[in-house]
C-alpha cells in the first residue's frame, strides 16, 4: 500500500498533522522555482517476465540479486533522460532510479516506489530499504499520499490534501536528508541554497583521493577531506547527528554501485556513469544530465542489510573521526551531544549507528547548533509504526504509544 488512507486510519488526527506545520527555512528552494511536469507516469512496473528481486507494493523481496539491470529486453526500464520539466535532486542513486523508470520519472515518487526500487535495482535489504525510505518520506514528503519529491519542493503535488504538515522541501531540504560535506554537492550556504547540483571540482577532488578505486579506505578519507574543507569554509558549516547518514552513502559507492555490488570493482568508469560525470577535456569534469545504470550492469548477489550497512558506517567514520558540531562563523566551532554523541565524539560501532538511524527517523534531533527539527506526533507515530517491526530484536530502544 502506498499509505494515501493513512488520514482515515485509527489514530492518525489529520488536524493535529494540519497545526503542527513544518518551518520552512527562508533559504528552502522555492516551489515557483520546482519544475513541473503535468504528466505523472509513476515507476515502470514489475512483471512476471522481470521481477528482478520480486519487491513488489512495498513489501519484501528474496534479496536474491545478481540480476542483470535492466534486464535485456525490459525496455520499461530503459535509460531515459530527464527533461527540463522533471526534478532530480543531490542524490545520484535516487536519479538514475528515476531516469530508469524504477521511480517515476517526473522525479514524484511514492513510498511504495522507493521500497521497491531499492530492494528491485540495488538489492538493498528490505529493513535498510524501509528505514532510508521512513527518513525520506517521514523528514521531506507527506505521510498522508506517501509522496516525496525527489529534489524540490512540490508540495502540491506530493500533498494532494492542503499540504498537511506544512512544507514539504523535497530531499534538497537543508539539514535533512542532504547536508553539509557532501561527496560532489556544494554545501547550502556557500551555493545560494544549491544544494543538489553537480559540482565537477568535488568529483575531481574526489576522484583525485580514491586515485581509480572508489573503496572503503580511500572514500573514509575523502570524507574526512570534504569536512575539513566545509569546516574551514562554511560560516554556518552543521554536522548533526543526520550526519551520519552521509557516511552511508559513501558506502553505496562501494557497495552498492558496482556491478555486483561488494563483489565487483568500484571504479571511476562506474562512479562516471552514475553521477553522470563528463570529462572536460582539460582533467576536469562536467555534468551531462545523465546519471544512468552502467551497460552490463548487475546488482550485488547478496542484498544489503540494514546492520551490515550500519557497520560500514561505523568503519568509514572510525577511520578518520570527526567532531559533530557546527560553526557560529568561521573558526569558531561548537560540538552538540545528541544519544550516543557527547561533545561532538560519536563511539562508533554498528550498534550505535544502527539505533542513531532509528532514533533519526523518530524523535525530534537537532537540525543546527540553535535549532531541533520538531517532528509532529503523527509523524512520530507513523515512522515507528513503520521501523518497529524490523528493529524489534536489534536491542535500540524503541519508541512505543
Amino acid at each position: 500500500m502506498a499509505f494515501p488512507f493513512v488520514a482515515d486510519m485509527p489514530g492518525i488526527d489529520t488536524s493535529v498533522l494540519r497545526n503542527a506545520r513544518r518551518t520552512r527555512s527562508p533559504h528552502d528552494k522555492r516551489q515557483s522555482t520546482c519544475p513541473f511536469n503535468s504528466n505523472h507516469p509513476g515507476a515502470a512496473p514489475y512483471t512476471a517476465q522481470f521481477p528482478y528481486t520480486g519487491a513488489k507494493n512495498g513489501l519484501p523481496g528474496t534479496g536474491v540479486g545478481g540480476i542483470k539491470v535492466p534486464a535485456d529486453g525490459d525496455t520499461a526500464h530503459a535509460f531515459e533522460a530527464p527533461g527540463p520539466n522533471d526534478i532530480r535532486g543531490p542524490c545520484p542513486g535516487l536519479n538514475a532510479a528515476a531516469n530508469h523508470h524504477f521511480l517515476s520519472h517526473d522525479g514524484i515518487t511514492t513510498f511504495n516506489e522507493l521500497m521497491d526500487m531499492q530492494q528491485n535495482l540495488y538489492n538493498a535489504g528490505y529493513d535498510l530499504s524501509l528505514l532510508l525510505t521512513t527518513v525520506g518520506v517521514g523528514l521531506d514528503g507527506d505521510i498522508v499520499t506517501g509522496k516525496v519529491s525527489i529534489g524540490c519542493d512540490a508540495s502540491s503535488r506530493t500533498s494532494v490534501t492542503g499540504s498537511l504538515l506544512g512544507p514539504e522541501v523535497g530531499l534538497n531540504g537543508h539539514n535533512k536528508f542532504e547536508a553539509d560535506a557532501s561527496l560532489s554537492r556544494n554545501d547550502f550556504f556557500l551555493a545560494n541554497g544549491d544544494d543538489y547540483s553537480f559540482n565537477g571540482t568535488l568529483f575531481k577532488s574526489m576522484t583525485t583521493t580514491c586515485q581509480g578505486n572508489f573503496n572503503r579506505d580511500n572514500l573514509a578519507l575523502y570524507r574526512m577531506q570534504r569536512y575539513t574543507q566545509s569546516r574551514a569554509d562554511n560560516g554556518n558549516f552543521y554536522f548533526g547527528p543526520k550526519q551520519v547518514l552521509l557516511y552511508g552513502a559513501a558506502s553505496f559507492l562501494y557497495s552498492l554501485f558496482p556491478s555486483l555490488g561488494n563483489g565487483g570493482l568500484p571504479d571511476l568508469t562506474t562512479m562516471k556513469y552514475f553521477f553522470g560525470a563528463k570529462d572536460d577535456g582539460n582533467g576536469g569534469y562536467t555534468f551531462n544530465n545523465q546519471e544512468r545504470i552502467p551497460p552490463n550492469w548487475y546488482n550485488r548477489k547478496a542484498s544489503f542489510k540494514g546492520p551490515e550497512a550500519a557497520a560500514e558506517i561505523a568503519s568509514l567514520y572510525l577511520k578518520h573521526p570527526v567532531q559533530f558540531g557546527g560553526n557560529v562563523g568561521k573558526g569558531s566551532f561548537n560540538t552538540i551531544s545528541y544519544g550516543p554523541i557527547t561533545n561532538g565524539n560519536f563511539p562508533a560501532t554498528a550498534q550505535n549507528v544502527w539505533c542513531l538511524a532509528y532514533q533519526i527517523a523518530t524523535e525530534n534531533v537537532p537540525s543546527s547548533l540553535t535549532g531541533t527539527l520538531v517532528l509532529p506526533l503523527e509523524v512520530v507515530k507513523w515512522a515507528a509504526g513503520k521501523l518497529n517491526p524490523v528493529f524489534q530484536n536489534s536491542g535500540c530502544p524503541l519508541k512505543t504509544f
